[in-house]
């Protein structure tokens, strides 16, 4: 409901009664030395009365403006934040001790959000035509006894068919934008990049390790360096096989900073992941769950993913599978702690990882005998630097605030809080920038002035957001 004074009349009221409170206070402070007999020990007991008293309403003064001003002005800033981006926008109620200005925030907010879902809409109906002919393209692509790799100027891997996934898989998981040496040895390609400058050369590509080799062709497609990269010996795929046509051409255009700490946060190769576990404590508590998916910029990379059930060598605890839904029978024959931390390995090469809580997941990880030492972003953190610590930062309470759908029934699973987690992630890295954090280096400094929030997350007490 509208106040019923305006909120200018009811700031200069609140000064008022402070005035006559502090005016008040010192009086008495007076009163109180000369009725103790005044003099010099008067005078001193009125002074120390007087400066409680005004330390008092000093410190209710705060607590009344930090209630009524400064955390609804948080939480409209928050909620435009989140409107300008696609998200719900701040509540009507969010501020009602600040007169007009929390509704005419939720309307512009509204205005703004619903001339980007019209814009959305746009372009989706735009696009519908060229995700169909994408359809046919990846069909017949993947049908083809040859696979195709579209390699930028940087030696970055820009363009990935169906059939160049499963043969790249054999040297590690196929990874948009990662360096194609990381598949194939560097020497013959290299040499065949220099021999493709005026066309199209020919070679044996071999997969690192000397696994497999391959005939192929290298054609050039222009002077800025990319090059269309086709393997001939790729086997065919099965019909109800996967056949992914995986591209970011923006990765054509630019390299992203070597440094990472300088690299601009839409040039990110990410790793968001989430874990299952038989309880809250890594020290005595073992996996059941892992996931983890890639995002590249600000976009899930299709088909790039990776999930598995853990045999935790232990039995599960009925209250954690009243949490996530998997008992003892799911997990039988399922890897082992130790595979399953170490499988993503090569999944997160070169990634920064990002997790919700990630001391949690992190920890996990290692004790199975993992090695998690990536550069890392929390999203409990990222929360707090855009919505301020006095916001709830658990994931239902983030999504909520982004208007991130969960699915009831993928809540809790390792893969479904992933995809809540990336999603999450890749709405507030344009809000992050739009902060002025532009690259990693400051997004990380930014976020280490909210490190409490995790250790008291993890304290002993706390439970698991």
């Amino acid at each position: 409901m509208k106040p019923r004074w305006g909120l200018r009349l009811r700031i200069f009221l609140f000064f008022a009664a402070l005035w006559t409170a502090a005016t008040t206070s010192v009086i008495a402070a007076l009163w109180l030395g000369w009725a103790r007999g005044g003099g010099a020990q008067g005078f001193v007991l009125a002074g120390v009365a007087a400066g409680l008293a005004l330390l008092a309403l000093s410190t209710l003064a705060w607590r009344v403006f930090d209630a009524h001003v400064a955390v609804p002005v948080e939480r409209l800033a928050a909620g435009l934040r989140a409107g300008a981006h696609g998200g719900p926008g701040p509540a009507e109620d969010a501020a009602r001790y600040l007169g007009d200005l929390a509704p005419a925030a939720a309307a512009a907010a509204g205005r703004l959000g619903a001339a980007e879902i019209a814009a959305a809409r746009r372009v989706a109906e735009a696009t519908e035509s060229l995700a169909a002919e994408r359809a046919r393209l990846t069909a017949v692509l993947s049908r083809l006894p040859v696979a195709t790799v579209l390699i930028g100027p940087d030696r970055r891997i820009a363009l990935y068919d169906g059939q160049a996934a499963a043969l790249l898989a054999q040297a590690g998981a196929p990874r948009l934008g990662a360096p194609i040496t990381d598949y194939l040895e560097a020497a013959p390609l290299e040499a065949a990049f220099r021999a493709a400058v005026a066309g199209e050369a020919q070679f044996v590509a071999t997969l690192t390790g000397g696994m497999a080799r391959s005939t192929a062709r290298l054609r050039s497609l222009g002077s800025d360096g990319s090059a269309l990269l086709v393997l001939e010996q790729a086997e065919t795929l099965q019909p109800d096989e996967a056949r992914p046509l995986v591209y970011d051409f923006s990765l054509l255009e630019r390299a992203p900073d070597p440094v990472l700490e300088r690299r601009a946060l839409g040039d990110l190769a990410c790793v968001v992941f989430d874990t299952e576990t038989t309880g809250l404590d890594p020290a005595c508590d073992a996996l059941v769950q892992v996931a983890a998916l890639r995002v590249l910029g600000c976009r899930q990379v299709p088909g790039e993913r990776f999930e598995t059930l853990v045999d935790p060598g232990r039995p599960i605890p009925a209250l954690a599978t009243r949490v996530h839904g998997i008992d003892n029978a799911r997990v039988a024959g399922a890897p082992t702690p130790r595979e399953a931390a170490d499988r993503p390995a090569g999944f997160a090469r070169d990634s920064v990882l990002v997790a919700h809580n990630a001391p949690f997941d992190i920890g996990f990880l290692n004790r199975a005998g993992g090695v998690w030492d990536h550069p890392v972003l929390d999203t409990v953190l990222l929360s707090a630097v855009l919505f301020g610590t006095g916001e709830s930062h658990s994931l239902d309470a983030l999504c909520d605030r982004l208007g991130v759908a969960i699915p009831p029934e993928r809540r809790h699973t390792a893969m479904g809080d992933a995809e809540a987690t990336a999603e999450a992630f890749c709405r507030m890295l344009p809000m992050l920038e739009a902060r002025g954090l532009r690259t990693f280096g400051d997004v990380v400094a930014e976020t280490r002035c909210h490190g409490r929030l995790l250790a008291d997350l993890n304290a002993p007490s706390a439970a698991r957001a």
